[in-house]
Order: C-alpha cells, then structure tokens, then sequence
C-alpha cells in the first residue's frame, strides 16, 4: 500500500466512521478499486486507524469522559459494549469472508438508505435530550442494536443512532450517545486486530503490531493514517450534529441509496 492510498483510506475513515454511511463499506470499496482489498496489511490498516477517529470523540467530548464523578456513564457504556464484544468474536470469520463479497454490502447500503428516510417519521416522540435520562436497560438495548453493523454496509453508527431514536432519544442526543458507544467498541476491534488477531502476512502469520513495525514504511503509514483519520473525524463529527439537527437523515438516506446503486453498477457492469 502507498502513502497516497493510505492517506485516502484515512480521509475516509475520518469522514465516515461516525455518519450512518458504513465507513467500512466505504474502504472496503476503495481497497476493491485500487486492487488492494486481498491484503491482509491494508485490511488490518483499515480496522487500526479506528484508533485515530476514537481520539477525535474523547477529545470533543472531554469533559464527560473524564467526569470521574459520573461513574453511571461508564458503567453504561461498559454493559452496551458487551454485545458487540461477544457477537463480534463469535462470528469473526464469517464477517470476514462478507467482506470479500461487494454486492451484498451494496445491497445493504440501499436498504439501510431507505430506512433513512423515514426514520424521522417512524420516531417523533423523542424526549431523552440528555446522557443522564439514558437508563442502563436502554443503554444495554442500544448495544444490542450496534450489532446490526457486523453485517458491513449497515454502519455502526446508523444501527446505534436508530435504536437509541427508538428508545426515545432526541436526534442530537442518539448521534452523541453513538459516538460515546463507538469508544469502547472500536477500542476493542482495534486492540484485537493490531494485538490478538494472527495475519497471513507475506506468507508467515503475524500480529498486527509486527506487521506494522516490519518496515519504516508500514510504520510511516500507520501513524499517518491515525492522525489524519483524527483530524477528519473531528471536524465531521461537529458538521454531523449540525446537519442532523437542521435536516434529520434524509440527506444520508439519499445518500446511501446513490452510493449503493453505484457500486452495484460498478461491480455488476
């Protein structure tokens, strides 16, 4: 992978992670264009520069991640992770083999779309504007919605801003408390991938930190792609708030849908 190709995929992690777009979709198909998606660098490259975009949210939202007076909001996002821990683990192998397999990913990306653009009028009574009216049952519910993203193309954030909307969380609150979740989530995914996870790298197997530290090149591009997906996730995380606020998710509904029908024209023609 090149320094050009790496810095594109950190661009779009940055962009999409937290929109209800499926960032994984997104690199999955730009590592599919560019001829890269069988390497197993890149694909652990994809999953490491989480790391980057999980810095954006603590240090946007600070001042509630290191309110030790609150240990209610840990111990919430602690028990709602715990889903996705224990799904993510036990089908590993099977979302990996989907994530060879660009037309069903496409799919998804429609339907998800379609969902989008009714999800405003499907959730009106939307009243919990803040994180301490979120109970730990509606924290725990939401986690379990989170889950709905292993099938790639739903997007993890899409899955968990529905159902917090569902159990009654206004828009901007859903979008906060999803980023919240992302934390510990991603965290997690990034830890198993760079430091549990065994690679068929260069035809040996190999942790994701060997591989990185490998070569000066690998490492360059690990660390570059973390802080660019740092900077990009910052600033598209304040524009998501100020869009969901002023239009809902029509926009990304539409948005989804454009970008699905695309992707199967590019992968069926």
């Amino acid at each position: 992978m090149s320094i050009i190709e790496a810095i594109i995929l950190a661009i779009v992690e940055g962009l999409t992670e937290f929109l209800p777009v499926s960032s994984t979709a997104h690199m999955i198909f730009i590592s599919a264009i560019s001829g890269n998606e069988s390497d197993e660098f890149v694909k652990m490259f994809q999953v490491s520069i989480q790391f980057g975009a999980i810095l954006a949210v603590v240090m946007l939202f600070w001042k509630k991640f290191f309110n030790f007076k609150s240990f209610d909001f840990y111990i919430k996002l602690g028990l709602a992770v715990i889903p996705a821990l224990v799904l993510g683990k036990l089908f590993d192998d099977k979302i990996e083999a989907i994530l060879e397999k660009p037309i069903p990913i496409a799919i998804v990306l429609i339907v998800g779309g379609v969902v989008l653009l009714f999800i405003d009028r499907i959730f009106l009574r939307t009243t919990l504007d803040t994180e301490e009216k979120i109970t730990i049952r509606k924290a725990v519910t939401i986690g379990f919605w989170q889950c709905l993203a292993m099938m790639p193309g739903t997007s993890r954030a899409a899955a968990s801003i529905i159902g917090g909307m569902q159990q009654g969380l206004t828009r901007k609150m859903a979008a906060e408390f999803s980023f919240f979740l992302a934390v510990p989530t991603m965290m997690a995914v990034t830890l198993y991938s760079v430091v549990l996870k065994d690679w068929n790298y260069q035809g040996e197997e190999q942790k994701g930190y060997e591989m990185i530290l490998s070569s000066s090149n690998n490492m360059l591009i690990f660390a570059l792609g973390n802080v660019i997906a740092f900077v990009v996730a910052a600033l598209a995380i304040k524009m998501f708030i100020g869009l969901i606020q002023k239009y809902g998710f029509k926009i990304w509904g539409w948005y989804r849908i454009v970008v699905g029908i695309a992707l199967l024209i590019y992968f069926t023609v």
